[in-house]
């Protein structure tokens, strides 16, 4: 027991974590994993296949494509999971990726709302506006931004000493989840993960929001019913658990933990289902591709 103590209070940064997973439902956890693995699998192939078809088809190089190329990327990181036990070093590059590529998701589709507002109200100025160029620095600004805004996350908890057993009530290792476990004050930790994230979502969602008034002013926002709808599923969940993390005392821990899993889990699977169905290039492009694969197959 003194030893146990002793390593408590000594250990500034654990061997290793243990993410429990869903604190409650432990019974369930292989039931709920399958659903969630058939998601991944779906999230796998669908931004898989549209990476693909951007890269290889020359009709895709538009600013638009990059940009849900980019969102592709990003979601892929988003979606991978990682073993029950994880290394101190390897939860905070978890933490670091799963923040950092939603803070890019983020400003992706604030830039793709904004290549919708200019395809629809100055489309005879849409390639002088969107150049090669701008393309380019939009891309990296959207890279350096949730650079920037995520990695204060990680030395905020390298700098703590966790006292703590070190389990994690929790799917993945997320920045106040971790922050918990530490024996120090984490006020600082708590306020730059609350009011950071939040004032930055919070302006994606202005920008975006006024960039579809200003198409729906042109009656022409049934040709962006997709990226509304990505959005929304986006969005929604991501806020009701940074929301809770910081007001939520009353709602359950394992209903907190199922919808911090579905805004990492679900628009990864459904972006590429949604952008192929509603989006005309990369449906033209999907259907001879797999069409092809399919008579290939039956040659043989």
């Amino acid at each position: 027991m003194s030893m146990m103590a002793a390593f408590n209070l000594s250990s500034f940064n654990p061997g290793s974590f243990i993410l429990l997973g869903i604190p409650g439902l432990e019974q369930f956890h292989l039931w709920i994993g399958i659903p969630f693995f058939i998601i991944y699998l779906v999230a796998l192939a669908g931004n898989s296949v549209l990476l693909y078809l951007i890269s290889k088809e020359r009709s895709l190089h538009e600013p638009m494509f990059f940009f849900l190329s980019l969102l592709a990327a990003t979601d892929l990181i988003l979606s991978n999971t990682c073993p029950q036990e994880i290394t101190f070093s390897g939860c905070l590059a978890q933490m670091f990726f799963l923040h950092y590529s939603f803070a890019v998701d983020s400003a992706t589709l604030l830039a793709m709302a904004f290549d919708r507002y200019i395809a629809i109200c100055f489309p005879l100025r849409y390639t002088t506006i969107l150049t090669r160029q701008i393309i380019t620095k939009i891309g990296m600004g959207v890279v350096s931004r949730s650079f920037c805004i995520i990695l204060p996350c990680v030395f905020l908890l390298k700098r703590l000493p966790f006292c703590r057993t070190p389990i994690i009530p929790h799917t993945y290792c997320e920045h106040i989840g971790v922050a918990q476990l530490a024996c120090a004050d984490i006020s600082i930790n708590i306020w730059y993960g609350f009011a950071v994230p939040v004032m930055t979502v919070t302006s994606d969602l202005i920008l975006i929001g006024t960039s579809y008034a200003l198409i729906l002013r042109a009656k022409a926002l049934n040709t962006c019913g997709s990226h509304v709808c990505v959005i929304l599923m986006f969005y929604a969940p991501a806020m009701f658990s940074v929301l809770t993390h910081r007001f939520g005392r009353t709602i359950p821990h394992s209903f907190h933990i199922l919808v911090a899993n579905l805004y990492v889990a679900i628009p990864p699977a459904l972006n590429p289902i949604i952008y192929g169905a509603k989006t005309k290039q990369i449906r033209e492009k999907i259907v001879p591709l797999f069409s092809l694969k399919g008579t290939g197959r039956g040659n043989r």
